[in-house]
């Protein structure tokens, strides 16, 4: 996620320090980003001009101490509680009090993530969600001690940018879009489980009808459409009926445990060639900058 931060940032003219400890990784991200500028390029998204700048807007370093002078630091190491407290003892040891402390965990407890730190009011979370440089959203976290200041500065900061910032005022695990995200999966695996429709056809129903309708439509102003009274009538019989099981199922689990992890393994709840597993994220994530240019230009409120 760090890299797609990093090319969001750099085309908003923002300088961009990228820090990583292991040098080949570091590399390995310099290389990606100029390949995912190349293909915007390639698209049309943006100009060689545009491009050239973004480069020059990023830097990289192995050394943690060259994140000083960053009014914010942005952090996105794996979703492991103890390793970001680490990350963030050690960043809070450089930077000066004023700057801005960040995280991009997607559901870990941000009062969690803050109890070891000296100044927890400029700590917030940042969740963007992949691809970074796409999707338009960021839900920001605020903590128990996190200041209003910080809030405001950090909202305002990313409507600049162009993005949709979402304050989240009580800090819950998931946040709101994995919260409502797993629901659905939870039920989709739970179809998918009990036979009703195959993977395909579950993920066609909610592409094509309840996907299309909640790019304009959000979930409760959608009730509001229908009358609240339709709501409940169905709710009163339908929602005995959902899956409500606080573990992963059973069919999950044993994929998990015969290595059947999806796009990176070759098979999931779909086969995936070795062609798909090469390009298919990238075909996916350049649909959706389409999408949002098109919407851009078509709807810019």
């Amino acid at each position: 996620m760090g890299i797609g931060i990093a090319l969001l940032l750099s085309q908003q003219n923002v300088s961009v320090t990228l820090h990583d400890n292991n040098p080949i990784v570091l590399e390995g991200a310099r290389e990606k980003l100029k390949h995912q500028l190349q293909e915007l390029q390639e698209y049309h998204l943006i100009g060689e001009s545009a491009m050239d700048e973004a480069l020059k807007n990023v830097t990289y370093s192995v050394n943690l101490e060259n994140i000083q002078g960053s009014w914010m630091v942005i952090e996105a190491v794996p979703e492991i509680l103890e390793l970001k407290q680490e990350v963030f003892q050690q960043i809070e040891n450089i930077c000066e009090r004023s700057v801005i402390l960040a995280t991009n965990t997607s559901g870990l407890p941000i009062n969690d993530l803050a109890q070891n730190l000296m100044h927890p009011e400029r700590f917030i979370g940042t969740h963007f969600f992949m691809p970074a440089s796409a999707i338009p959203l960021i839900e920001v976290i605020k903590g128990e001690k996190t200041s209003e200041t910080v809030c405001h500065e950090v909202i305002d900061f990313y409507k600049q940018i162009g993005k949709k910032p979402v304050l989240i005022q009580k800090d819950v695990p998931g946040f709101i879009g994995n919260r409502i995200q797993h629901a659905m999966a939870r039920e989709a695996i739970s179809l998918f489980e009990a036979g009703v429709a195959s993977a395909e056809d579950i993920d066609m129903v909610v592409r094509w009808s309840l996907g299309v309708r909640l790019l304009f439509t959000g979930p409760l102003e959608q009730r509001d459409l229908n009358g609240l009274d339709v709501h409940h009538h169905i709710a009163s019989y339908l929602y005995k009926d959902l899956e409500n099981r606080t573990e992963p199922s059973e069919m999950l689990s044993k994929k998990v445990k015969l290595g059947e992890l999806g796009l990176k393994t070759g098979k999931g709840f779909y086969q995936w060639t070795d062609e798909q597993q090469k390009t298919e994220m990238e075909k996916k994530n350049l649909k959706l900058l389409q999408l949002m240019q098109w919407l851009k230009e078509k709807h810019p409120e």
